[in-house]
C-alpha cells in the first residue's frame, strides 16, 4: 500500500543536529558585537524589604563603568504577563519581594569591571518580614507584599459544572485524597543571555534566549516606549526553555535600557543562581480532590481544590490556576466538577509556567485516586479507564470540544506494550506496576494579552532560480524540532524533498508567531506554513497551466516532479529553454516530466519572485463562562503510561526501571521528534517524582541553586523506554497533527506514585519521592503489606 505521504511521518534528521553537533551553534553568549559592553545586576539579598536609599556614586566613578541604572531612573513603568496583572518593575523602585529581586544595573567596558561596580553600590534597606509560604502569606494581619493585591492573593477562580452536590449523593464509593509537590527550577542547560543594540535611528535589535521573540518584543516596546516596529528581537540557537523563557526577563529589559542610555551594545546573562533566583518555573501546588463513582465505576463527580505558592510575581500564575483545574475536564466523562483555586504571592522567586502549564501535580492526584477506587472495586485500572474514556466528538463539562481523541487506543497500546495482564497482581514484594493518563491543550486557543491578532504567520519565498524555497517564521525553535517540523510541513504542501527547504525562524522581523509554548506549535505555526507553502505551490501551477495552455486542475507536484492527468503535454519547449539559460550545468533536469525546479523557474519568468503567504488564529473557543478562554484550544493530545518499579524496602529509594509510553500526536510529522519528546517528558516527570525540588532556607535564600545541588536526572537514572506513536488524525491540524510537547508528561509522576502503591502499600501524597519520604510511608503503611490488588 502506497504511503500517505512522502515526507510527512518519516524519520527526519534535524536541521540543527549538523551544527550542534559540531559546536558551530552560536547561543546568545557566543554572540558579540563591535564595541559592546558588559552588564550585571546587583540583587536584593532580602526577601522583602523597603528600599530607603541607594547610592551609586562609587560605582559611577570607577574606570570603565559607562552606565549606571537604578528604578528611579527608569519610567515608572509595570509590566509581566498578563496585562490584567501587570506587577513587575525592571529595577525595584521602592520595595524588593524575594531574595534575588534586581535592584541596579550597570554596564562597563567588561564583566570583571561590571561586578566590581555592583560591589561598590551602596543601599539601605528596611527589612519586613518575609512570607514564605502560602499559609504564612494568607494569614490575618500579615503584611501585603503588593499594595495592587490585598490578602496576598494574586488571582482566585471558583467554578461549578454540573450539580455536584446532587452527584456526591448518588455515588457508590467516594474517595478523598491530598497532594503536595515542591517548587521546581527549568534546569534548561544554557542560562539566559542576550544582547542589546539601538541603531542611530532609535531601533532596537535585541538578541536573546527567548521562547517568546514576539512576547518580548511586545514588552520591550511598551516598557521602553517604542512602537514594535521599532523593536526587532532575535533567537539565537536556544538550550532549552521548557516555561520559564516564555515572556520577557528583567535581564532583557536592563540591557536594553542601559544600551539605550551608554549608546553601545549592551551584553548580559545570567549566572546559573541567577536562573534559580529568577525562576518562573514550576508551581508549589497544595491540591484536595474527592472523587465520586457508581457501582460500575462510572465517574460522576469531582470536587478539587488547590492553593499555588505563586512567589512575588504574577508572571504566568492567572493562567497556571485556571489550568489546575480545566485540565481536568478531560479525557474521561465526568458530568460534574466544581474547583476553587487560589494563586498566592509569597516572598519566594516567582513561579510560572513550565512543561504540562498548571496540570501536572493535579493529573498526578487525580490519577493515583483512580488507581486506589480501582482497587475497591475489584477492578482493573486500566478497564476502569477505558470505561469511563471519552471519545472524538465528545464535549467536557467545561466546553473542551474533543475534535480527535486517541485516548483508548493509547490505554490499549501501554496494556499489550507492557505486558501488563500478565504482571499486575504476580510481581514479587519491592516490584510494582502502575499506569495512568495524561490530557493537554495543543495551543492556548487565545493570546495572553486581548487581541484579534493571528497565532502566527508565515512566508514561503521560492527561490528565483526555482531550486528551493525558504520558509521563514517567527517561531521559536528551542530544542524541540520546530524548524524541522516546518520544514517537513511545506515540503509535503509543495510536492518537493525535504533538502530542497531552508528555514529562518525565530525573528519578529519574519512574521507574528506567539511563541514556543502551550504545545502550541506543530499545529498552529503548521497550519500557516501549509497555507504559504500551498499558496505558493498554487502559483507556481497557475503559472505552469498558462504557458502549458491546460487548465490548472490538471498539474500537481509530487516528489519534486510536475505530474499532467488527462493526457500527454508537450513539454519540449519549456525544457528547451531552460536547458539554454543553464547551459554548463552538470544537473540538467531529464525524463518525461517537468521538474519542480522547471516549473519554479517558468513562474518566476512569468510573475517575479513566488511568495506565498500563510496565517493561523483558532475559531472561537470555550464557554460563556468566567476563565472559559484556559484550557481552551483547537485540539487536545492525549497519552497513557505504565511504569514498572523496584522499591528498596529497608532505605527506601525507588528504581524507575521500565516506562511503556503511547502518545495521540494525530499525525506525527517527525516521528523521531515524537518519540524524542515523549522520552524528554519522561525525563522531567521522572526528575520531579524522584528528586526535585528548590530548598529554602529561614530567611528566603536558595539554598541548592546548582544543577550539582539540584538534582535532575541523568542518564543513569533513566529507564528502559518503549515509545509507542499513536495517530487519530486532529481535523483541526495540519495534515492532522498535534501536540506531544507538553502533555506527554502528564501520567508520568502518577504511573510511577502507582506503580510505587503496588510494590509497597504505601500510598504516598507529598512529592519528591525522596528515600525518607518512602521509607516513612512504608513503615505507615505496614512493611509487610502489599499494595494494589496483588494477591497470590
Amino acid at each position: 500500500m502506497a504511503a500517505k505521504y512522502d515526507v510527512l511521518g518519516s524519520r527526519a534528521p534535524r536541521l540543527d543536529a549538523p551544527d550542534k553537533a559540531t559546536g558551530r551553534a552560536r547561543f546568545a553568549d557566543d554572540l558579540n558585537l563591535p564595541g559592546q559592553l558588559y552588564g550585571a545586576l546587583l540583587q536584593s539579598p532580602h526577601a522583602h524589604a523597603r528600599i530607603k536609599r541607594i547610592d551609586v556614586s562609587r560605582a559611577r566613578r570607577l574606570r570603565g563603568v559607562k552606565a549606571v541604572l537604578t528604578g528611579q531612573d527608569l519610567p515608572p513603568i509595570l509590566y509581566g504577563v498578563s496585562p490584567a496583572r501587570y506587577d513587575e518593575e525592571v529595577l525595584a523602585r521602592d520595595k524588593v519581594r524575594h531574595v534575588g529581586d534586581d535592584v541596579a544595573a550597570v554596564a562597563a567596558v567588561d564583566l570583571e569591571t561590571a561586578l566590581e561596580a555592583v560591589g561598590l553600590i551602596q543601599v539601605e534597606y528596611e527589612p519586613l518580614p518575609a512570607l514564605l509560604t502560602a499559609e504564612q502569606a494568607l494569614a490575618e494581619g500579615a503584611p501585603a507584599i503588593h499594595d495592587l493585591f490585598p490578602g496576598n492573593l494574586c488571582a482566585e477562580v471558583h467554578q461549578e459544572f454540573g450539580d455536584v452536590a446532587a452527584a456526591f449523593k448518588q455515588c457508590h464509593l467516594i474517595r478523598s485524597g491530598r497532594m503536595v509537590n515542591k517548587m521546581q527550577d527549568g534546569a534548561f542547560l544554557e542560562p539566559n543571555a542576550c544582547i542589546a543594540e539601538f541603531d542611530r535611528r532609535g531601533n532596537l535589535t535585541l538578541y536573546s534566549s527567548t521562547q517568546a521573540p514576539h512576547y518580548v518584543q511586545r514588552t520591550a516596546a511598551m516598557v521602553l516606549g517604542l512602537n514594535m516596529s521599532q523593536v526587532r528581537v532575535v533567537k539565537p540557537y536556544v538550550g532549552g526553555g521548557f516555561g520559564p523563557k516564555a515572556a520577557a526577563t528583567p535581564l532583557e529589559l536592563a540591557a536594553c535600557f542601559l544600551a539605550r542610555r551608554s549608546g553601545r551594545p549592551v551584553k548580559m546573562g545570567f549566572t546559573r543562581e541567577q536562573v534559580f533566583l529568577f525562576s518562573r518555573a514550576r508551581h508549589q501546588f497544595f491540591h484536595e480532590m474527592k472523587i465520586g463513582v457508581a457501582k460500575d465505576g462510572t465517574f460522576l463527580a469531582l470536587e478539587h481544590r488547590c492553593t499555588l505558592d505563586g512567589g512575588a510575581y504574577s508572571s504566568f500564575g492567572i493562567a497556571t490556576v485556571y489550568y489546575a483545574g480545566s485540565l481536568l475536564g478531560g479525557p474521561y466523562r465526568l458530568p460534574n466538577m466544581r474547583y476553587d483555586g487560589w494563586r498566592v504571592f509569597t516572598n519566594k522567586p516567582a513561579c510560572g509556567a513550565q512543561r504540562g502549564h498548571g496540570g501536572v501535580i493535579a493529573r498526578a492526584l487525580f490519577e493515583q485516586q483512580l488507581d486506589l477506587i480501582a482497587q475497591e472495586l475489584g477492578q482493573d485500572p486500566i478497564a476502569l479507564r477505558l470505561q469511563n474514556t471519552m471519545q472524538a466528538g465528545d464535549v467536557t463539562c467545561n466546553d473542551l470540544n474533543m475534535s480527535s481523541l486517541g485516548m483508548r487506543e493509547c490505554l490499549q497500546a501501554v496494556g499489550d506494550g507492557s505486558g501488563w495482564r500478565g504482571k499486575r497482581g504476580r510481581l514479587p514484594r519491592g516490584k510494582g506496576i502502575g499506569m495512568a493518563s495524561g490530557f493537554f491543550v495543543s495551543g492556548a486557543g487565545y493570546p495572553i494579552y486581548r487581541s484579534e491578532t493571528y497565532h502566527a504567520t508565515v512566508t514561503v519565498k521560492v527561490q528565483e532560480d526555482g531550486g528551493g524555497v525558504k520558509v521563514l517564521t517567527g517561531a521559536a525553535e528551542i530544542g524541540q524540532g520546530s524548524d524541522t517540523a516546518m520544514a517537513m510541513i511545506a515540503a509535503e504542501a509543495l510536492g518537493i524533498p525535504l533538502r530542497d527547504v531552508r528555514v529562518e525562524s525565530g525573528d519578529t522581523d519574519l512574521g507574528v508567531d506567539l511563541g514556543a509554548y502551550s504545545s502550541r506549535t506543530t499545529l498552529m505555526t503548521g497550519h500557516a506554513t501549509k497555507e504559504a507553502a500551498e499558496d505558493a505551490r498554487e502559483q507556481i501551477l497557475q503559472a505552469l497551466a498558462e504557458e502549458l495552455g491546460v487548465v490548472r486542475g490538471r498539474l500537481s507536484i509530487r516528489r519534486g516532479r510536475v505530474k499532467i492527468a488527462g493526457g500527454p503535454v508537450d513539454i519540449g519547449p519549456l525544457r528547451g529553454r531552460y536547458l539554454k539559460e543553464h547551459r554548463g550545468w552538470t544537473d540538467q533536469p531529464t525524463g518525461r516530466e517537468l521538474s519542480f525546479r522547471e516549473a519554479a523557474r517558468v513562474a518566476y519568468l512569468r510573475q517575479g519572485t513566488i511568495v506565498g503567504t500563510g496565517k493561523y488564529k483558532p475559531p472561537p473557543l470555550g464557554g460563556e463562562y468566567k476563565g472559559a478562554a484556559v484550557g481552551t484550544s483547537p485540539a487536545y493530545g492525549c497519552s497513557a503510561q505504565v511504569a514498572e518499579v523496584s522499591v528498596d524496602l529497608e532505605t527506601g529509594q525507588v528504581f524507575v526501571e521500565r516506562i511503556t509510553d503511547a502518545h495521540d500526536c494525530g499525525q506525527a510529522v517527525n516521528r523521531t521528534s515524537v518519540e524524542g519528546q515523549m522520552e524528554g517528558s519522561v525525563s522531567m516527570g521522572l526528575g520531579e517524582a524522584l528528586f526535585e525540588e528548590v530548598k529554602f532556607d529561614s530567611k528566603g535564600r536558595v539554598l541548592n541553586p546548582s544543577l550539582g545541588e539540584y538534582h535532575i536526572p541523568t542518564i543513569m537514572d533513566m529507564p528502559q523506554m518503549k515509545c509507542i506513536v499513536v495517530e487519530s488524525n486532529e481535523p483541526n491540524g495540519p495534515y492532522g497533527a498535534k501536540e506531544v510537547g507538553e502533555g506527554a508528561i502528564m501520567p508520568t509522576i502518577p504511573a510511577i506514585l502507582n506503580a510505587v502503591y503496588d510494590a509497597t502499600g504505601a500510598v504516598i501524597d507529598e512529592l519528591p519521592l525522596t528515600p525518607e519520604r518512602v521509607l516513612a510511608a512504608i513503615k505507615k503503611a505496614g512493611q509487610n503489606k502489599k499494595g494494589g490488588r496483588r494477591k497470590g
